[in-house]
Formats: structure tokens, C-alpha cells, sequence
């Protein structure tokens, strides 16, 4: 029997996809770059993944339409900031479209000027290394070239369309 050559079309809706990726409690990041200009730029993700231990890789995915695609797109480095659990207000402001998303946020600059959000419960500080078209989504894989990150942090999670931070079993 020979294997078929390309997926079936789906037999669920958009929303049904949606609600059921929601399932998946995933952590919570703001990736954040500095563009030729000297702009900062941010936005809340939560489709950060680690890739290769060595070396060592991560990913994560930005929609094709995001305004800050040209930036990312043509930018050495970025920094990828896990949320601890008491940035939940910086995870939705970031998220936002047209708010001021750096006022009063403080922050120091890494590898490229990519900025290190203060209080993040981790932050990979990345050259961007490739990236991916797939469907409505660009991957970016990213090399980390350094870590660093925040000992007994609780971390921010989402899940179901709602934030939560970890309980232990």
C-alpha cells in the first residue's frame, strides 16, 4: 500500500483547531529585538520550543501579517524572555496592538541591542540563525549564544485561554 502524498483537508473548523491547541499549557514569552533604526520592539509568544542542546537551538513562530516581521526578519539577534508569574500585565500589554508597550518597562540591552526584560523568569539571547515559511507562520530558529536565568522563578503559563502560574503535583 503506498502512503498518501500530501494531509487530507481538515475535517474541523478554525475554532475547533484553536480550542484544542489551547489545551497544550504552554510558558509565556516576550521576544524582543532593536531594529537598524534603534527602535525596540516586542511582542508576547507562546510558541517558543527548544530545538538542539548543541547546539544549542530554540525556535519560536511569528505570524507572516505581524508589523514587526520586517524587523525580525532582517535583524542578527533577538532575545526570547520567559514570563515569571507576577509579569502576567507585561504578557498582556505586549500582546496589545497600539499600546505603548515600553513605558515604564525596564530593561538592559543584549547581544544586538535585543532588550532583557528585568524580572524575567529566563532569557536566551539569540542569533538568528534560520527561518521556516510554513502556512500563515514564520519559524525562527534561533542560536543561543547566552542564558541566563532566575533561580525559584515561578513561571507565567497559559492554557484554555487564560493565565496561571505552576502548582506543584
Amino acid at each position: 500500500m503506498t502512503p498518501p502524498r500530501q494531509a487530507q483537508p481538515p475535517s474541523f473548523s478554525a475554532q475547533e483547531f484553536r480550542a484544542a491547541l489551547g489545551m497544550f499549557a504552554t510558558g509565556v514569552t516576550i521576544v524582543t529585538a532593536r531594529g537598524a533604526d534603534g527602535i525596540t520592539i516586542g511582542l508576547t509568544a507562546n510558541s517558543f520550543n527548544s530545538v538542539s542542546l548543541d547546539p544549542p537551538l530554540v525556535l519560536w513562530s511569528l505570524s507572516r501579517a505581524a508589523a514587526s516581521m520586517a524587523v525580525f526578519s532582517a535583524g542578527s539577534h533577538y532575545a526570547i524572555n520567559v514570563l515569571a508569574a507576577d509579569q502576567k500585565e507585561l504578557a498582556e500589554r505586549f500582546a496589545r496592538r497600539g499600546a505603548d508597550r515600553w513605558a515604564g518597562v525596564t530593561f538592559d540591552a543584549g547581544a544586538g541591542g535585543a532588550p532583557l526584560l528585568h524580572g524575567a523568569a529566563a532569557t536566551f539571547e539569540c542569533f538568528n540563525r534560520s527561518r521556516y515559511e510554513e502556512g500563515d507562520h514564520v519559524i525562527f530558529v534561533g542560536e543561543v549564544e547566552r542564558c541566563t536565568h532566575r533561580e525559584g522563578a515561578s513561571p507565567l503559563l497559559f492554557h484554555g485561554g487564560r493565565y496561571y502560574t505552576e502548582h506543584p503535583l
